[in-house]
């Protein structure tokens, strides 16, 4: 015992729980919130235009309380730093709840509850993620806006692809299942 205890402090001590490992419980709201989303005024136009400016593009993530494809989703797949830093490094990251009441506003200018916002864009699921083209000028209809949307929780390589096919492609010429073809993680 007089042994364990010393190198219990000593392994804490070389290797301390990341921020990212205490960012694996859900909050109040029933979500998790890892620190590297961005923390947005949820005015959608400001968000893209700080995406854009970053080189980067846009993404929502939505997400609800109970959600356990969501949980997934972040205790496994977003625990992996060498992903998450690969994602922060390409792509701005909204969260948003299919149930929330925040208010968003959209790309239109139109101020909607987050719910409402769900259901305007077909949003249906848990976890949804809307992946947005860098450059939107002369993109007027919402399906025009989106670069891919990726409906329900994808399998780890399908996952990372379908983030590696928009940052390369922006959705647009070639599709995912031919991107994903070649295409090697």
């Amino acid at each position: 015992m007089k042994i364990i205890a010393p190198m219990l402090l000593l392994a804490t001590l070389l290797f301390p729980l990341s921020a990212h490992a205490e960012e694996m419980q859900p909050g109040d709201d029933g979500l998790y919130h890892p620190s590297w989303f961005l923390n947005s005024f949820l005015d959608l136009r400001d968000d893209h235009a700080e995406a854009t400016k970053e080189g980067k593009n846009l993404a929502i993530i939505w997400e609800q309380k109970g959600c356990s494809y969501c949980k997934r989703m972040h205790t496994e797949y977003f625990s992996d730093q060498k992903l998450v830093g690969w994602i922060s490094a390409h792509f701005v990251i909204v969260q948003l709840d299919l149930h929330g009441s925040r208010v968003v506003t959209d790309f239109d200018g139109e101020a909607l509850q987050e719910s409402e916002y769900a259901r305007k864009h077909g949003i249906r699921l848990t976890p949804t993620i809307q992946f947005f083209r860098k450059d939107l000028k002369n993109k007027q209809k919402d399906q025009e806006r989106e670069a891919a949307r990726m409906p329900g929780l994808l399998e780890p390589n399908d996952f990372i692809g379908m983030f590696h096919y928009v940052s390369d492609t922006d959705g647009q010429g070639q599709n995912y299942r031919s991107y994903m073809k070649n295409w090697r993680p």
